[in-house]
């Protein structure tokens, strides 16, 4: 669950969000305008004395209302999904499959705003433009273990260039996308999971 744990942590530190009225009406402005984002990724981490200490590659796609899949390839085989109603983190190594109910993640998970209009949850956080796009920030009283995460979007104004999530220990995440696409038709199948035969199953959606 570890690595469940730090997934949710960098995808919650992805996208939390705003306060500051105008800056945060600017960020969700362009979010609105965000139907579906498809990348690839790459990832290099480093510890609070700026070592780098992990890289890695994946894909990302997202879609609204709340449809993400999030799959990390290097160094771990990873898979993160979400149908809007369920979501899955599947990890290949361990052969087990965690299932979680989608609207109780927002919290932990602001990353899901993304794809979400909630004004409840932007409420708890306040974003600062920048020269290279937004910084945000958690409002006091929001438990969070991300202190500060910074967007960047592409040239062109659509999609996402850049993110890069600083977490409470000094260590930072920046991941930078390649090969977008935005606002294209993707498969509903992106967001469709069925867990293999075989693997454990930690369901822990019912009742949520």
């Amino acid at each position: 669950m570890k690595k469940l744990s730090s997934l949710l942590l960098v995808l919650g530190s992805l996208v939390a969000m705003p306060s500051f009225a105008d800056d945060s009406q600017a960020l969700q402005d362009k979010l609105s305008t965000l139907k579906s984002f498809k990348a690839q990724f790459k990832q290099n981490v480093t510890d609070g004395e700026g070592q780098l200490v992990m890289q890695g590659q994946g894909n990302i796609a997202l879609q609204q209302p709340l449809m993400i899949r999030w799959q990390q390839t290097n160094p771990d085989d990873t898979l993160f999904v979400s149908n809007g109603d369920k979501t899955y983190y599947f990890d290949s190594f361990a052969e087990q499959v965690t299932i979680m109910k989608t609207s109780g993640l927002i919290d932990s998970t602001p990353f899901i705003l993304l794809t979400s209009k909630d004004p409840a949850q932007w409420e708890k956080y306040s974003v600062l433009a920048t020269d290279l796009g937004f910084s945000i920030t958690p409002n006091k009283g929001v438990e969070s273990q991300v202190e500060q995460l910074d967007i960047t979007f592409a040239d062109n104004e659509q999609g996402l260039a850049k993110l890069v999530v600083k977490d409470n220990s000094g260590q930072l995440s920046a991941f930078i996308f390649s090969n977008a696409q935005v606002n294209t038709e993707l498969d509903k199948t992106t967001f469709e999971f069925t867990p293999p035969a075989g693997v454990e199953i930690d369901d822990q959606s019912n009742g949520e």
